[in-house]
């Protein structure tokens, strides 16, 4: 094992690399500190990003790094192999993390034969300035490396981007897989020796990124069991899957088989530019799958007119992200849509830098006009987007998400034996309002349902449901102000609260706040105050329960009373 570092504007930066079986060594660049990736969900415990050299008679090269890394992968690079002698570069994927330095080894390897999907190679040929050698490869298609290493290739189309392929090893039994079965987790182990820790994260990367695409996944596993015996997967991100490989396929199989089994489908109609309509879409997903609802993604340009019809029949809601004008196979995608939208569907459309894209108006009345229903205002997308406009995005899909399941919940309501529910009512609890900001996105919510929980150190326990916006504000580390309201004093800013606000719409106008020691909202007319951290989270089926810890805290009114709020029901707020 090898290991170079380096201190970039304050950013712990490392190499390491691997020998993890015969002639295959792994290039993991480690970015210990950073906390936002891809569609801006916080990162607890940073990431890496995988990078794979197998040595036969003949060298592949499978994907390289992320540009920060550009001088420390290159020159470890150099340490293992001359790259004048790398034969081949297989990109699993073109998404900037995973080829951002293609251009840079071409430039050193530069007889080097690019392995790709016909999607990446279009891609790559905008991407690197000069002439390259390429061959398009797909499922079946093999490479002879000599000495037993037999590279075979599985299209895996929309994991989670449409260019993805698999790569398979037949000497070493290595699946190569970039984003599939990854996770945002740096640490020296090389592989998963450590379960418990690393759980958590191996999930919430599967329903960030992976969950959308779960009948893509579902192929794509379907494949992979054909190859045969799978000894490693040798991962994109974070530690690679050997330990405990056949308990990690088993969860990756299970989550997508009852995500493809819901019974509420959005689809995700636009064209991928790995740029940011990637993001704004995936965060729009994010939202939707919130509430329940299922997201299935498709690119207007890559997909079967088929297969778009097929999915839009099957959804719930569509949302349409603006494709260009000039793309025909996008624009005869779209004609396609219109054709089988039905009047009891919900729709909703964004627009990122729109100035070559179908402009969204004349598209909105056309499906409007058959009879679909808007689910939020059209997402106009002008600048580069902040982390206030994936809030934004966030919360538009949470909304379309709550239409299409309110009436599967009111049904669920009425189903509960009326004794039960007011029995459960009789638990009462005190009224709070929780205000956070984090990276310049502010939320609040009303909460009830809290209680003190340990007094060394001061802890309480939050419920908070998992479709509410704020959620992605209270992740594990995140820092927020519980401010409790009085007894008497609490009507005016419990209805302000309780307002639904279109998405991005500022949910502290017209109240009075301060800034608390942690950057959140501090509510003036409070009764108390405690600035808090989110210290650990469990998943209570359509809720999550945070213990969180307290730091500081004020009372304005030493005699005042905490409101409490008494229910004569117990099954809904």
């Amino acid at each position: 094992m090898v290991a170079l570092t380096e201190n970039a504007q304050n950013k712990r930066l490392t190499i390491q690399t691997v020998e993890i079986a015969p002639n295959t060594t792994a290039i993991r660049s480690l970015d210990w500190d950073r906390d936002r990736f891809d569609i801006e969900f916080g990162l607890q415990n940073g990431t890496t990003y995988n990078s794979y050299l197998i040595k036969g008679d003949r060298i592949a090269l499978v994907d390289t790094s992320h540009t920060k890394f550009r001088h420390l992968y290159l020159e470890t690079l150099k340490k293992l192999v001359n790259p004048k002698a790398i034969d081949y570069i297989i990109v699993s994927h073109t998404e900037p993390d995973h080829s951002g330095l293609v251009e840079d080894v071409l430039q050193l390897a530069p007889r080097a034969t690019v392995l790709a999907s016909k999607v990446a190679l279009q891609f790559l040929e905008n991407l690197v300035h000069d002439p390259f050698s390429k061959r398009i490869v797909k499922s079946g298609d093999r490479v002879d490396l000599g000495q037993g290493h037999e590279i075979e290739f599985v299209s895996a189309p929309n994991l989670h981007w449409p260019d993805t392929i698999f790569s398979y090893d037949r000497k070493t039994q290595i699946l190569f897989t970039c984003d599939a079965f990854g996770m945002h987790y740096c640490s020296d182990d090389t592989f998963d020796v450590n379960l418990e820790a690393i759980e958590p994260d191996f999930r919430f990367y599967y329903d960030c990124l992976m969950g959308p695409n779960a009948r893509s996944l579902l192929n794509a596993m379907k494949k992979m069991n054909e190859l045969g015996n799978i000894k490693i997967i040798a991962n994109g991100h974070g530690p690679l899957l050997y330990h405990h490989l056949g308990i990690l396929r088993e969860c990756y199989q299970g989550w997508s088989q009852r995500q493809a089994k819901t019974e509420t489908i959005v689809g995700m109609f636009y064209v991928s530019d790995y740029g940011y309509s990637d993001r704004i879409a995936q965060a729009i997903s994010q939202g939707v799958q919130k509430t329940g609802v299922g997201v299935e993604i498709m690119d207007l340009t890559t997909a079967e007119i088929q297969e778009i019809q097929e999915l839009a029949g099957r959804s719930s809601g569509i949302i349409v992200g603006m494709p260009p004008t000039a793309n025909a196979a996008a624009q005869a995608a779209i004609s396609a849509l219109l054709g089988v939208v039905k009047d009891k569907q919900v729709i909703g459309f964004f627009e990122c830098y729109g100035g070559d894209d179908e402009p969204i108006d004349p598209l909105r009345r056309r499906f409007v006009d058959l009879g679909v229903k808007e689910a939020f205002p059209a997402i106009r997308i002008k600048e580069t987007p902040s982390p206030v406009t994936y809030q934004l995005c966030e919360e538009a899909g949470t909304d379309l998400g709550q239409m299409l399941v309110r009436e599967r919940n009111i049904k669920q309501i009425k189903s509960i034996d009326i004794n039960l529910e007011k029995a459960l009512g009789r638990i009462s609890s005190g009224l709070y309002i929780i205000t956070a900001n984090k990276n310049g996105v502010q939320g609040a919510m009303l909460a009830s349902w809290v209680a003190q929980a340990s007094l060394q150190p001061l802890g309480f326990t939050v419920s908070v449901a998992k479709d509410r916006a704020i959620d992605s504000l209270l992740q594990v580390g995140d820092k927020f102000v519980l401010n409790v309201l009085e007894e008497g004093n609490y009507q005016e800013l419990k209805k302000h609260f309780l307002k639904r606000l279109l998405p991005g719409a500022d949910r502290f106008a017209g109240v009075r706040t301060q800034t608390a020691k942690n950057g959140s909202p501090i509510l003036t007319d409070a009764l108390a105050y405690m600035e808090c951290e989110v210290k650990s989270s469990m998943e209570c089926s359509d809720h999550w329960l945070l213990y969180c810890t307290v730091t500081d805290g004020r009372v304005s009114k030493p005699d005042g009373l905490t409101a409490v709020r008494h229910r004569k029901v117990g099954n809904y707020y």
